[in-house]
């Protein structure tokens, strides 16, 4: 395995073209896309008047309140659609401002790896350094001995075995 892989987990280009495929689904699956265009329904309240007729007093007057009422609710329509579509554009912010921040989120965690490793690779260049103190102190050590052993000899005319 390499490195990216190592970082970035997978290890084939299928897992790469995945993640492609993943980034270009739609955020949700009745979002209207080119690949899903939505349906092409239309609000109907009345049919369709095929042929020519007359209308009754009471019809008329019926249509009447009806088309008042209609107006009004294609007044009320208009507004929520309004404020859906501020709502999708607001949600629209945020989303931008969350993947700018998790984009920063990544570039400083490269930046921060980066000193990690750089900190890594300067404790490594150290390494022959502590092991010559150790030798060093081992070394010490043993002359430090040798000496006392020379000195004791001398003095109690004795050599130990």
């Amino acid at each position: 395995m390499g490195t990216m892989t190592t970082l970035f987990g997978g290890g084939s280009s299928k897992d790469i073209s995945g993640k492609s495929q993943t980034l270009g689904k739609a955020t949700d699956a009745t979002v209207i896309t080119p690949l899903n265009p939505g349906k092409f329904g239309s609000v109907r309240t009345t049919p369709i008047v095929e042929a020519p007729r007359y209308f009754t007093k009471e019809e008329t007057d019926a249509m009447k309140a009806l088309a008042k009422d209609k107006t009004e609710g294609a007044r009320q329509s208009k507004r929520a659609y309004k404020a859906l579509s501020r709502i999708e554009e607001a949600d629209a912010k945020v989303h931008k401002a969350h993947r700018t921040y998790e984009s920063s989120v990544a570039a400083n965690e490269l930046t921060k790896k980066r000193a990690d490793v750089k900190h890594a690779k300067n404790l490594h260049t150290l390494r022959p350094g502590y092991a010559r103190l150790g030798i060093g102190l081992e070394k010490a050590e043993t002359d430090a001995a040798a000496r006392i052993e020379a000195i004791r000899t001398k003095l109690l005319g004795e050599v130990k075995q």
